[in-house]
């Protein structure tokens, strides 16, 4: 098993990949703060996340859902989303295929 780095992707938030395969990747995103942002982006991975704790807005295209422990959710590919914390916690996202730009 390898060790990730803990890696800062914005204020108050990191990532940190828990495993990987060419076919799929395990990453684990911890927000410290209420207002914390996941910024607005797209890839071409289809996207799988779970929320573990907090609160969170996501921006998922045309739409827009608060989401909390236990909520799941599939981003499919090339859709724009983004997110706000709104009560700090941790999101695991799993990614088809693997996104090579974390490692």
């Amino acid at each position: 098993m390898a060790n990730f780095p803990i890696v800062s992707t914005g204020e108050h938030v990191t990532r940190q990949v828990l495993s990987d395969s060419p076919e799929l990747m395990v990453v684990a995103f911890r927000f410290d703060a209420e207002g914390a942002e996941g910024a607005l982006h797209r890839h071409p991975h289809v996207q799988s996340t779970y929320v573990e704790s907090g609160r969170y807005r996501f921006f998922l295209g045309d739409e827009v859902r608060e989401v909390g422990p236990g909520d799941s959710f599939v981003i499919p590919s090339g859709v724009e989303h983004g997110c706000l914390c709104l009560e700090p916690g941790k999101l695991i996202d799993c990614f088809t295929p693997r996104r090579d730009d974390f490692l």
